[in-house]
Parts: structure tokens; sequence; C-alpha cells
């Protein structure tokens, strides 16, 4: 059939689903235009998005469909057909959105579920309570052959360890719920108690010696208390306050600001410590002042110069005590030695390397049974991969981890500076007692005597560590999007969200 020739056509009718305006409005008697112009409008589209920066917009067959639909062509019908989505590879033939499966499913899931407001929340209270609950398991299974040695029931140190527990648990609980202006009041108190108590110790006749470590005050009967547990509760206070309100007063640029007295203060902890002989609760304190320098922002040359002032001390005192020395030599080592100075190190490496995968067994260990010096204190990790093998070992590193990676997100997540210092202090004190600890029992570093924070038997270990853990709870539930989620998970919200979203029934049905 030969072209028609160009003219006045009459008007198409009306898509559907398109509106054609008021009923009264006169008729557009405008000229359509014709289908030649649609491909050349289309380009000078693209090129006007070409010289704006933006993407070229895509020629769809409707633009050829309204002129083959104005002329009449075979090709209208091509109008009412979707087009193609555009980069849709993952698309359905039935032309839904495209849904994205396998490992990046999972990992979108997982990083909205990272992303939450309460998953540091979660994360703090489940881990901080699967560690303290799977070590009451631990310390009765390690400690039962302990007792009995020393003529005392099986359970006399789990009895122990479950009353500090339950006391903890209460701390825990108080210190969740108490506001952060009453943890900064509670910390010059709480500092000054510490050094009194540490310096109580060092009085004869009333601080004791255990271990060869004098640092126990008796309470009588079997209680006794280790001052220096608490101390270092006090100083991450006592420090996140002093430098809160340093850096209020834009003080910490100095450098004789960002020292004094955090540094002097802390010395003079050290060396009520050190008077005692306790060096692994003196690295613990270390790496807490540290930590604090650190998250206030301390220049590089300045911190390097404290930790090789902390450095040379530390390798000064190891050359002067043979009992020090020959801890460091046990490093790594696979023999007892000449007089056995080795043998607790070796051991440990025994009861691990005899787990295998899943263990012997709960209360299956033989190197409990007086081979293993401290089975259910400094070495309980150790017990712990000869009962449960590497997948318990393995559990206890992951809540660990869990754990310091919560602290890290709320002392990173907050704008109170007090908060940023506190979290990141008790992060640091937990996570650096938790290394030296398990570097100790695998060999990896001297054995310095430090429990394993929440886990070994020890009421004056435990009792501050769960303070501490409480501390980080109330500082993850004080971040506001913490605030609003925990709001809207009580009770009564709930109940009237979902009583707006029940529908009414007919009143005769059930």
């Amino acid at each position: 059939m030969p072209p028609t020739t160009p003219g006045p056509t009459p008007a198409p009718s009306e898509p559907s689903g398109r509106t054609s305006g008021d009923a009264g409005a006169a008729p557009d008697t405008r000229s359509r235009p014709s289908a030649a112009p649609a491909p050349f409008a289309g380009a000078a589209r693209r090129r006007r998005a070409a010289r704006a920066g933006l993407p070229a917009p895509a020629w769809t067959p409707a633009y050829a469909g309204a002129g083959m639909l104005l002329r009449g062509g075979a090709g209208a019908r091509d109008v009412a057909r979707p087009s193609a989505p555009r980069g849709g590879s993952g698309a359905s033939s039935g032309g839904g959105p495209a849904v994205p499966g396998g490992p990046r499913r999972l990992y979108e899931q997982a990083r909205r579920a990272w992303d939450r407001p309460l998953t540091a929340y979660y994360l703090i209270l489940g881990s901080s309570l699967l560690i303290t609950v799977l070590g009451l398991v631990m310390v009765y299974s390690a400690s039962m052959i302990q007792a009995l040695e020393y003529s005392l029931p099986a359970a006399y140190f789990f009895r122990k360890q479950f009353l500090a527990a339950a006391i903890g648990a209460a701390l825990l609980l108080l210190a969740s719920r108490m506001p952060v202006r009453l943890h900064r009041a509670l910390s010059y108190p709480l500092l000054m108690g510490a050094v009194f108590l540490m310096v109580l110790v060092q009085v004869p006749g009333i601080g004791h010696a255990v271990n060869g470590n004098q640092n126990w005050l008796y309470l009588g009967g079997p209680f006794q208390l280790q001052p220096s547990e608490f101390g270092k509760l006090a100083l991450i206070l006592w420090g996140a306050d002093l430098l809160a309100r340093k850096q209020d007063k834009r003080l910490l640029t100095q450098w004789k600001h960002l020292l004094v007295p955090l540094v002097p203060v802390t010395f003079l902890l050290l060396g009520l410590i050190m008077l005692g002989g306790d060096m692994g609760t003196a690295i613990i304190l270390a790496a807490i002042l540290f930590g604090l320098l650190w998250l206030a922002g301390a220049p590089t040359r300045l911190f390097a110069g404290v930790l090789g002032v902390a450095v040379a001390v530390g390798l000064l005192l190891i050359r002067t005590s043979a009992n020090r020395m020959s801890r460091l030599q046990c490093i790594g080592a696979t023999d007892l030695g000449p007089q056995g100075e080795c043998w607790q190190a070796v051991h440990g490496i025994y009861a691990l390397a005899s787990g295998g995968w899943f263990g012997s067994g709960l209360g299956a260990s033989v190197e409990k049974w007086g081979q293993l010096p401290e089975p259910h204190t400094d070495f309980i990790f150790a017990v712990t991969g000869e009962e449960l093998g590497l997948a318990g070992t393995l559990s206890v590193l992951a809540l660990f981890a869990a754990l310091g990676y919560a602290g890290i997100r709320v002392a990173g997540r907050t704008e109170d500076p007090f908060v940023r210092y506190a979290a990141g202090g008790v992060t640091t004190w937990i996570t650096a007692q938790a290394v030296v600890n398990i570097g100790a029992v695998l060999g990896l570093l001297p054995i310095a005597g430090v429990p394993l924070p929440l886990f070994s038997y020890g009421g004056s270990a435990l009792l501050p560590t769960m303070f501490a853990v409480g501390l980080l709870i109330a500082f993850a539930r004080q971040d506001p999007a913490a605030k609003a989620a925990l709001a809207a998970r009580r009770p009564g919200v709930r109940w009237k969200s979902m009583r707006r979203r029940v529908k009414k029934r007919p009143s005769g049905e059930r």
C-alpha cells in the first residue's frame, strides 16, 4: 500500500489508566505529531542528558509505537507491551524485581543485622552471660580434684564462684540501670577506696601472700579480697571522667594536661601492685593506661615515649627476678626443664593437645588430676580444651571476640566523651586480660598469673568485671536509636500496636 498523504488525522482514543481531564472541557484541537519526529525526539533527549551529565534515557518501543499507532500500522500492538528491564540479569521471566540470592543475600541480611541499634546491647548481654555460665560449669569440673586434695567437698570452689556470680549479677543489673552522671560521681570515691585497700595490703599482719604475691586481704572465714582487681575499675572510671572534663575545656591538645595527673596516678597504682610482686595485674593496668591515652588522641611520639618507659621498667623488673626470667624462658617450651620450671606451661600444652576436635568429655580431664597446677584459675582454658576440644575453645574465643567488638562499637558510636573513654577502657581491660591468659596457656606469652575474665575461678576478679560489663550495657542503652528500639519493645507498646493491626470480625464469627 502506498504511504498516505500527511494531513490531519482523527485523535486516537485515550489509553486506559490515563486521566483525560474534566468532563466539560473542550476537546483538544491541536494537531498531532507525525510518526517521523519520534526517533529524532529521542535523540534530542539523549543529547540534552549528555550535556547535563545525566545517564542517557532509554528509547523504548513506545516512541516508535506512537507513530505507528497514529498511522494505523500493525506495530500499534507494541505500545502495550512492557519494555525489557535494563540491567536486570537476575530478573525472573514474569517481569518481577530481581531478588539477590545465595551468599550476597546472606551478606545483606548479616549487614542489616549488624547495623541494628540494639546489636551491641544484645552482644554484650548475651556474650557476657554465656561466658559466665560456661565458666561456672568449667570451674566445677576443673576444681573437683583440687578440692578433694584439700579434704574439702567436691563442689567447694563451685559454691563460692556461684555466690560471687550471683552478687556480680546484682552488680551488673545495678550498673546497667545507673545513669552516666552517677558513674562519674562514683569515680573518685572508688579510686580513693582502692588506693586505701592496696596500701592496707602492704601492712604487715593485715595483708596476706598467695603463691608468692602479697596482694590479698582476708575478710574472715573462706572469704578474701584482692584490692588490685578493683583498682582496674577505679582507674577506668576516674581516668574517663578526668579526660572527659579536660576535653570539654579543650586541654587535651597540651601534652602536660594529657599526662598529668593520669600517668602519675597510674604509676602510683603500679607501684603498690609491684610491691606485692604481682606483675600480671600490673601489665593489665598498664594496658588500660595505654588504651585511655590512645582514645584521648595522644601524639605518636608521646605514646611511644610512655610505652618505651613502661617496656624498660618491665624488662628491668624481669631481669631482677629469677622467677620471672624462668617464665620468660618457658615461652613455647616443650620440655619440663632441668628443675621442672616449665612444668605448668608444658602440661597446659598437653591438655590442649589431648582434647582433639571435640574433647574427651565434660569432667573427663586427665591433667587436672594433680598434673596441671591451678587448673581452675589461671589454666582453666587448658582444661576447657581438653574436655571440650577445639570446638569449645573456639566458642570461648568467639564469645570474647563478640564482647570486644560490641565494646568497640559502643565507644565508637557515642558522642559523650566519658562514655567513649570508659567503654574503651573496659574493652581494653577485658580484651587484654583474655589475650594475656590465653596466650600464656598456648605458650605464646609468659605466664603472668592473671585469670580469664568472667571465666576463671575468683570472686575478687569476677565482681568488678561484671560491674564493668554492666557499664557497657548502660552505655549501649544510652544510644538514642537503642532507646527508641527498647521503648518500642515494651509490652504495653507492643500490645497497643498489635491491637491496631487486628481486624474486626463479624459479630457471629469466632
